[in-house]
């Protein structure tokens, strides 16, 4: 089968949607599918992949991080696109990816699937905090409930996105698949390295998050925990590994705990 896969985001840019694309597509061309990926050019990336197809996109407003395909970047390759007979479209992303994949797939007749990564209407206050909050979630849900409506099929991966978008009163078929993890990635794990690369005690009970230092994340809660924990195992460290827009935030709340001692930020290295 050759699956075209359209998002607004993929690497060098670190996140759960890169990770989860990249995983699903290693593993679909190793059962014998062909993926072509539409995704935004970053500033920088030398990197060459016969398989990525990248366009031009701009930055969002207010978020350095992330950037969103110009749809006319997509369209202008309508023609060489229509040339390698896709059987499927795969959107990734709900914003230019979404609109250009469902023109894509009316204009080439063909299928349309979306993938519903992130539960937008639980976090998308903390990026345009200048809105009422109860507006943003009402905008989240018609949204999310329009675009759903416009696909074939939509995935999810959780039971806990599947009652949401029933409870959204989408009628379009939603199917669960989890991002798998590749445990060949864990194997190599040497905690005397890492204590010896970061300078810490390996001996000292560890507690480990590694993922996007993002507000959706709800690393609040960790360091809460440790907080607690520190009270019955004052030698206890949280090590958060990531970068994102909450790292400043974090650290604050660290002050606010008296736990600076207890946690220790490692970046993205």
């Amino acid at each position: 089968m050759r699956i075209l896969m359209i998002s607004d985001v993929y690497h060098p840019r670190v996140n759960g949607v890169s990770t989860s694309i990249a995983t699903f597509r290693r593993f679909l061309e190793a059962a014998g599918h062909e993926i072509t990926l539409i995704v935004p050019q970053y500033p920088r990336d030398t990197s060459v992949d016969p398989g990525v197809l990248r366009v031009p996109g701009y930055y969002l407003p207010g978020d350095p991080e992330d950037r969103l395909l110009l749809p006319g970047g997509i369209l202008k390759h309508k023609n060489y696109l229509t040339r390698l007979n896709f059987d499927l479209i795969h959107i990734h992303t709900p914003f230019a990816a979404h609109r250009a994949g469902v023109h894509l797939a009316r204009a080439l007749n063909l299928p349309v699937v979306e993938t519903y990564h992130t539960y937008f209407e639980a976090y998308i206050h903390h990026y345009i905090p200048f809105l009422p909050q109860r507006f943003l979630e009402r905008a989240a849900r018609w949204l999310t409930r329009r675009q759903a409506q416009a696909v074939d099929r939509l995935i999810v991966p959780s039971s806990a996105l599947h009652k949401v978008m029933r409870d959204y009163g989408v009628e379009t078929a939603v199917d669960i698949l989890p991002t798998g993890l590749d445990l060949h990635e864990f194997t190599a794990g040497d905690r005397e390295r890492f204590c010896h690369r970061h300078g810490l005690d390996a001996k000292r009970p560890m507690l480990v998050y590694v993922g996007r230092v993002a507000f959706e994340k709800n690393i609040d809660l960790l360091l809460r925990v440790a907080a607690r924990l520190r009270l019955r195992f004052p030698n206890i460290l949280l090590i958060v590994a990531g970068e994102g827009p909450a790292l400043a935030h974090l650290k604050r709340l660290c002050g606010e705990l008296g736990i600076e001692d207890n946690v220790h930020f490692v970046g993205e290295g």
